[in-house]
């Protein structure tokens, strides 16, 4: 690979503005064009443009730092231009922008994605520039995820079984749940920066191992975390708090329901205030849930329910609970209480994201007591916006755990292409595999750096909207990757023998769960966009 110049970012620098201010123009079309939800494709196209072109911007600095990182971004910043152009040609009226807009680019992208320079990137991964204090979490989380997670990821995926209980008691150990609890309820969590950052280094790192039995068990108990943190009385903190962060409660979100998905605020789950078998004041609980990973296993759910019968109060009409439960296992269960409350999980089986079960969960006269309701009076109504405040950290997660996904479908790709023989040759020596994985290298670390953007600028009590952003980029980047990864490994790739098939059907979740795509693009992002224009 050849040595770039200051030049050479000078001019990725000057093609992600062009491409920033086609995408400003075109969100000013939207919005004069009725926003997003009468311009539907339009809104979808603008909202991923704009998160790529975003996730080219965190790229200028790291490319800064050394030539592979700028080789690195120079690639990402050209693929970037090259998916806006992709997207624009044909559809310039549409967007009130013209091809020509983006002519100066010409020459940089050309220059960027030739195969040749594509080809010398190959086997360049780029350093991740990681404070001393988060390589040390990078080390620590790697060293567990592929000491201890690794080696049982595909039998578990194979045999759709439960996530091992030494998997979880030894993330206990190394405080991975305790990432975002308070110091002074028992944690490690001290806010700012350092939060974010470790608990995305941390998940990246677990996820390379295993999405389905690494990755994606510390969201849930974060979730709660948040949600109690954000609006729980310090009764309630001191109760919760330190239990999560032990794992002597492991929780399950309940919030989705067979009719309303990303639709929250219709969904129909009631609590009504009722005394329970001793008189004691709380709530009964009916309704439907659904998509509730790790509902078996939990000993808890975080329950959103409507408290308010009048539904035209929508989103202000609901409350969260922790609902207390027995424990379960990954074939369904079934749970009396002594007053006539039943609990009835059945699994949902997926293709992919194996280990935790998602679950439809059919609640009848559940009771739990008022002091299970997050806020306790005060939290009345206030659920939906408590719930956000447990997800806020949900698409940062998600797109530190597509990275995860996308590090070990590179390493695979890069593996098996440098062992394997055809036509007398290490298909690592063809010009097409070459290309390939130069391309996923870059979007792979142009991934990274931008979720570590993000995480600085959540630290900071900003980033939503990046957030939103991040998640929208780079888990429809993840498919691409690691479809890449399985197609580089032939008939190989479609075995379940080689590890490259589990990634590739646990990607494909990413763009689904956390918010939707198409609902994340249309509902966050496009709508945000025409709020500051």
């Amino acid at each position: 690979m050849s040595t770039l110049s200051a030049s050479d970012l000078q001019d990725a620098a000057s093609a992600i503005s062009s491409a920033a201010s086609v995408v400003e123009r075109a969100v000013t079309t939207l919005k004069s064009a009725g926003g997003p939800d009468k311009n539907q494709v339009l809104a979808y196209d603008v909202a991923h443009a704009s998160a790529a072109v975003e996730t080219a911007r965190s790229m200028l600095d790291y490319g800064a730092k050394g030539n592979d990182e700028a080789a690195l971004t120079c690639a990402f910043a050209a693929d970037m231009v090259h998916d806006l152009l992709t997207r624009l040609i044909g559809r310039e009226q549409l967007w009130g922008v013209s091809i020509d807009d983006l002519s100066s680019t010409k020459a940089f992208v050309a220059k960027f994605r030739d195969p040749k320079f594509l080809s010398s990137i190959s086997r360049v991964q780029g350093p991740r520039h990681l404070d001393a204090d988060f390589e040390m979490v990078q080390d620590t989380f790697r060293s567990f995820a592929m000491n201890e997670i690794a080696s049982r990821a595909e039998h578990v995926h194979r045999f759709n079984e439960d996530v091992p209980e030494d998997i979880i008691s030894g993330l206990a150990e190394i405080g991975a749940f305790g990432l975002s609890v308070p110091t002074e309820y028992g944690g490690y969590g001290e806010g700012g920066e350092g939060e974010y950052m470790a608990s995305v280094v941390a998940t990246e790192e677990l996820s390379r191992a295993s999405l389905g039995i690494g990755g994606s068990l510390i969201t849930r108990p974060e979730i709660l975390t948040r949600a109690l943190v954000a609006g729980g009385t310090e009764a309630q903190k001191h109760e919760w708090l330190p239990k999560l962060a032990t794992t002597e409660v492991m929780s399950a979100v309940a919030v989705t329901e067979p009719d309303y998905g990303s639709d929250v605020a219709g969904i129909k789950t009631t609590a009504v205030a009722a005394a329970g078998p001793s008189g004691e004041a709380g709530y009964v609980i009916n309704g439907v849930k659904t998509w509730c990973t790790f509902g078996a296993r939990a000993n808890v759910l975080m329950l959103l329910a409507r408290t308010d019968p009048d539904r035209s109060k929508t989103h202000r009409g609901l409350s969260l609970f922790i609902v207390p439960k027995p424990r379960g296992d990954g074939h369904g269960f079934v749970f009396t209480q002594d007053g006539g409350g039943r609990m009835e999980g059945r699994p949902i089986d997926t293709i992919g994201y194996r280990g935790m079960h998602s679950y439809e969960i059919a609640i009848e006269s559940w009771w739990v007591p008022a002091a299970n309701l997050i806020g306790e009076e005060g939290g009345i109504g206030k659920g939906f916006y408590l719930q956000m405040a447990g997800f806020e950290n949900g698409r940062l997660q998600t797109a530190a755990r597509a990275v995860g996904v996308m590090q070990a479908a590179c390493e695979a790709a890069r593996d098996y292409a440098e062992n394997r023989m055809v036509f007398g040759h290490n298909i690592s020596e063809y010009e097409l595999t070459q290309v390939k994985l130069g391309r996923m290298a870059a979007i792979t670390q142009a991934s990274r750096q931008f979720s570590y953007a993000v995480a600085r600028l959540m630290g900071k009590g900003e980033g939503a909207m990046e957030a939103s952003m991040l998640k929208t980029y780079v888990c429809k980047a993840a498919e691409w990757v690691t479809r890449e990864a399985m197609q580089i490994h032939g008939g190989y790739g479609y075995a379940e023998e080689y590890s490259v098939s589990r990634l590739f059907v646990d990607a494909r979740v990413l763009s689904i769960f956390e918010g939707a795509d198409e609902t994340l693009c249309l509902k966050v992002v496009a709508k945000r966009l025409c709020d500051t224009v």
